[in-house]
């Protein structure tokens, strides 16, 4: 016969599991922030030379139909890290997995009419997520050196990544947006590192797509 389980000790079960859940979110956070921090620049005057950065993707417009905040600042940031000459190329890294959804290009139009020129922009339309962007700029476009363009929050989990895989990496941040500009993202953000630690250190995740490697000339 089975032993009734009383509410109390459920309850309690599920209050020990998301205890640790959630000290797992801090630790994971307090990790990647921390030990990324001496690799973060936000004065283009002081961040070292590359000759290529990874601009990560951002969509054009937000769901409301207004310009997105974090696009345009991207793009400010890398027009601002080329025009400055520490970085010679920019492989633009974003989200294309249906035909009306084009991250990649839309990122790449907003940089040609700040004055990088087409020949300076490689196109990756296989940066489905940052996990996915840093492994092909490593795997696929063969760079181990390399300057990674986005928000704060954003460059933490990018540079983390690149640190596991043994690349040499530095971050530029673009500016932030307000606090109330986007909240949603800023809460996923957590989420997102945590899932980070997970992806590499026990799930050892591939991204979706890898493909023939590809010489990017300077």
């Amino acid at each position: 016969m089975l032993k009734k389980i009383s509410f109390k000790k459920v309850f309690l079960w599920l209050s020990i599991i998301l205890l640790l859940f959630s000290c797992a979110i801090v630790i994971s956070n307090y990790w990647i922030i921390n030990s990324t921090k001496s690799q973060l620049y936000s004065d283009v005057n002081l961040i070292p030379a590359n000759d290529v950065a990874l601009l990560l993707g951002a969509s054009k417009k937000t769901s409301r139909g207004n310009d997105n905040l974090y696009f345009k600042y991207r793009i400010e940031a890398a027009s601002k890290l080329y025009k400055a000459g520490k970085i010679k190329h920019i492989i633009v890294s974003g989200d294309n997995h249906i035909k009306e959804y084009d991250e990649a290009t839309d990122m790449c139009d907003a940089l040609i009419i700040e004055g990088v020129p087409d020949s300076c922009i490689t196109l990756d339309y296989a940066g489905f997520r940052t996990f996915d962007s840093m492994v092909r700029c490593l795997k696929v476009f063969q760079q181990k050196n390399v300057t990674v363009i986005s928000q704060e929050f954003h460059n933490q989990r990018a540079v983390f990544i690149g640190n596991y895989y043994e690349m040499n990496v530095v971050a530029f941040n673009a500016k932030d947006v307000p606090s109330q500009y986007s909240l949603k993202t800023k809460v996923r953000e957590y989420f997102a590192k945590f899932k980070a630690v997970i992806d590499l250190y026990l799930l050892h995740k591939e991204p979706k797509f890898l493909g023939e490697e590809i010489t990017i000339k300077l």
